[in-house]
This record gives structure tokens, C-alpha cells and sequence, in this order.
């Protein structure tokens, strides 16, 4: 026996479910039934999914769910050209990686990562080549939650000197001993959980393919040449104040940093002013 899901778009009860479907007040229950609608089970117009035999009811599932994909489609397609500039020349697409990119993208719900999607599309007809099939298919397994994990993780990410790959510094040590390969070093650590990024949330991004899985480090920096960060429209200039001073940190990987081009994101200030209290210890800081 079929169990069918009344259509409530001219209920009078459709505010009280529809439209708070996310409130506490609706039962999982009902948040289960919603789920029919998926499925083909749900009464619409003509539709009665109980007197439907199971292939009518198949086949009306993929009539929507068709409609949806093209639904998905249409909306990044306009944000793209929202995007898109009327006063540069443009190229065509690789047909290759626009039929991916279209097979991928009607797959794409959330309208927030609709919007990355439709960012992608705008950039590869503008300049092509920055977005990779591989980062496409990681961008399609990202959740809107692990997006926003990216954004707080690359809002703490550095460019150091004349890099253009971010890294995620996470702190510092001190190596002793015998010189670097015989050493016994202190680490100090910023501390990126107080500030929305545990590790836990590191670890959401290396199994994604975002950040590299292995912590690094730098060489022994110079005390006598300082380095440059650069957060955002924040730059610091850092001088160790000993040579037996290196940077660990995580390192994004070609997925990460394409993606990182995607991602609108801004430096937390009370972040630059706890990495600006950790790193005094043992560098001078110049603004």
C-alpha cells in the first residue's frame, strides 16, 4: 500500500508546514512524509500517486526530478551571466568541460553553492583553464556547511613573501640542539578553535582534498631577513628575533586553491590580533 503525501501548495495549512518545514515545531514525521514529494508520492493536480502502479510512479519521479535539474540549471546559468562581463572578450568552452560541468551542476540544490557554480561558469567563459574538472567533482561533494569551513579556514590563511598559494600557518617552533635535523623544538600554536576552525574542521578539508594531510614545516628562518604575511588587505612584516625559528603550517592542495579563487572571504581582526600577540614572543612585528 502506498502511502501518499497531500499536496498542501493551496492548503490552508501550507504555512504551518511548507514554510516551516525547518522549524522545531514540525515532527520528524512530517519531515519524513514531506520526503515523498521526491519520491512521486506526493498528490498533485491530476496526479494520485495510489492509483498509480509503480512504473507511473517512476516515471513521474524522473519527470520531476528533470525538472528540478533544469530548475538547478537555469539558476546558475543566470548568475553566471550576471557575472559575466559585457566589455572583455570571451572564448568557448572546452566542450569536454562544459558537459561535465552541466552534468555536475544540475545536481547543485543549495542556492549559496549555486552561486560558486555559477561564479565557475562566468570565469571559464572569461578566462579559461582556472577551474578543473577534478576541482568540479570536489566542488559537487561540498556541503554548504563544509563551504562555509572553507571560508572560516582560508579567512586564516596567509600568503608568505611573494607566494601566491595561501597557507594556513598554525604557529611556531623553537628548535635547540644541535642545529635543525638533531633538534628538540617547543611549538607554539595560534590556537585557530577559539576563533571557529578546531581541528576537527582541518580534518573535514584533508578529507575533502583541500588541505594536504601532512602538517609542514619551513626551513630555519633568517633573524636577519624578515618575512611577509599578507591576510587579506592586511599586510605584517615579521623579523625573527633568533635564527632557530620556522613557521608549521597546512598547505592547500591545486583543488584547494582553485576553490580558494571561489570563496568570498575576510580576515577575523580579533584573529589577526591573537596571531599578532602569539608571534611577539619571538618576532618583531612591523604594520
Amino acid at each position: 500500500m502506498v502511502e501518499t503525501v497531500k499536496d498542501t501548495r493551496n492548503h490552508p495549512l501550507k504555512s504551518s508546514v511548507s514554510d516551516n518545514v525547518k522549524s522545531a515545531d514540525v515532527s520528524a514525521r512530517k519531515k519524513a512524509l514531506l520526503l515523498g514529494r521526491m519520491l512521486g508520492l506526493a498528490s498533485e493536480d491530476d496526479y494520485r500517486p495510489s492509483s498509480a502502479s509503480i512504473a507511473e510512479r517512476s516515471a513521474y519521479r524522473a519527470q520531476k526530478l528533470s525538472s528540478q535539474y533544469q530548475s538547478n540549471l537555469e539558476t546558475i546559468y543566470k548568475i553566471a551571466i550576471s557575472q559575466t562581463p559585457s566589455d572583455v572578450t570571451g572564448v568557448d568552452l572546452d566542450p569536454d568541460w562544459a558537459h561535465q560541468f552541466f552534468q555536475l551542476a544540475e545536481q547543485i540544490h543549495n542556492r549559496k553553492m549555486q552561486e560558486l557554480w555559477g561564479r565557475i561558469l562566468a570565469s571559464e567563459i572569461t578566462i579559461p583553464g582556472n577551474f578543473s574538472l577534478r576541482t568540479l567533482a570536489t566542488l559537487k561533494q561540498l556541503t554548504h556547511k563544509e563551504a562555509q569551513v572553507l571560508e572560516k579556514a582560508l579567512g586564516m590563511s596567509v600568503l608568505v613573501n611573494n607566494e601566491s598559494k595561501l597557507k594556513l600557518v598554525i604557529g611556531f617552533k623553537h628548535a635547540s640542539g644541535l642545529g635543525h635535523f638533531f633538534k628538540k623544538s617547543t611549538q607554539t600554536n595560534i590556537g585557530l578553535s577559539q576563533f571557529g576552525l578546531p581541528y576537527s574542521n582541518i580534518l573535514t578539508l584533508i578529507e575533502a582534498g583541500i588541505l594536504h594531510r601532512s602538517e609542514l614545516e619551513t626551513g630555519l628562518l633568517s633573524s636577519k631577513k624578515p618575512i611577509n604575511f599578507a591576510l587579506s588587505n592586511i599586510k605584517l612584516k615579521l623579523t625573527p628575533k633568533t635564527g632557530q625559528l620556522f613557521f608549521n603550517y597546512y598547505r592547500f592542495t591545486p583543488v584547494g586553491d582553485e576553490l580558494a579563487q571561489l570563496i568570498q572571504f575576510k580576515t577575523d581582526t580579533n584573529y589577526i590580533k591573537a596571531l599578532k600577540a602569539v608571534f611577539a614572543q619571538d618576532f618583531r612585528i612591523e604594520e
